[in-house]
């Protein structure tokens, strides 16, 4: 990816309003499982890595003295501060800040939490600084998930599923067919092999957590939010011709399910814990 593709600051320019209501959330179980298998008790604290608005923050701040999210899209953290007043959240600190300016002087941390972000950074530059970052007894989780949408199967569903393969037709009429990214495009898609960026910035493991996927529920606006969300149809890569893109979006949407409402199975979540 690195010969084709560099980051530059459009890359989810337009998509942090969306992000929240478009992408499924995290399991509630998937709290429990990290604290019980690190042992996590409030105290310490956790960093995230390109926290978006604050998805996975959020459900895990109460599980540590201070959480701390760090994101490249000022834009994330903004809507990431205002969604911890929100709750209520007051144990969070929001930085804009790319992944690549660790350790940056934020002191020791707990956990590290990469959570679909690990892809966009320089990894072997970033496992290494957090490596160094982690206190003793301290563990990096990489959370693997798909949250856009949920997996094509032949269960019976409350509702019809959102047409995916139709959505991604209309986004490559818009956009064209090469993935878009920012100011660029990743014809080769996002890289692999992250076992081997770990284990050659020096962690050990992993020991890995799988929480199944649940039948969702979500709305027409859910939809048009998902695909808001994503990196390759982020709202700024339409320009002049996004108005039309939604308004042909919505009456696909609308043809495939008149009530407005579709059901999809979530994918499961899986969890890379990674110690030094």
């Amino acid at each position: 990816m690195a010969d084709e593709w560099e980051w530059d600051p459009s890359l989810y320019s337009g998509s942090a309003r969306y992000y929240r209501r478009g992408r499924i959330a995290y399991p509630d179980a998937l709290a429990g499982a990290l604290a019980a298998e690190l042992g996590l008790d409030g105290s310490g604290r956790l960093l995230d890595v390109g926290c978006g608005p604050g998805s996975l923050t959020l459900p895990l701040a109460p599980l540590f003295e201070e959480a701390v999210g760090l994101d490249a899209d000022r834009d994330m953290v903004e809507e990431a501060e205002r969604l911890a007043a929100r709750a209520g959240v007051r144990n969070t600190r929001w930085l804009h800040l790319r992944a690549e300016d660790l350790p940056a002087g934020l002191g020791g941390f707990r956990l590290v939490t990469f959570a679909q972000s690990f892809h966009w950074v320089d990894r072997p530059a970033v496992a290494a600084a957090v490596r160094t970052m982690l206190e003793p007894g301290g563990a990096c989780a990489h959370v693997h998930a798909m949250t856009h949408q949920g997996v094509e199967s032949d269960e019976e569903l409350p509702h019809p599923r959102p047409p995916h393969a139709a959505i991604a037709d209309l986004v490559r009429d818009h956009l064209g067919p090469v993935r878009r990214a920012g100011a660029g495009s990743l014809p080769h898609g996002t890289p692999g092999g992250e076992a081997e960026v770990y284990r050659a910035a020096g962690f050990r493991g992993p020991r890995r957590i799988e929480l199944p996927g649940r039948v969702v529920t979500r709305d027409a606006d859910d939809v048009v939010a998902a695909v808001f969300s994503l990196s390759s149809s982020a709202p700024h890569l339409f320009g002049d011709g996004l108005a039309a893109f939604e308004t042909g979006l919505r009456r696909l949407l609308s043809r495939a399910s008149p009530s407005g409402l579709f059901s999809e199975r979530s994918h499961r979540v899986s969890v890379d814990v990674w110690r030094p």
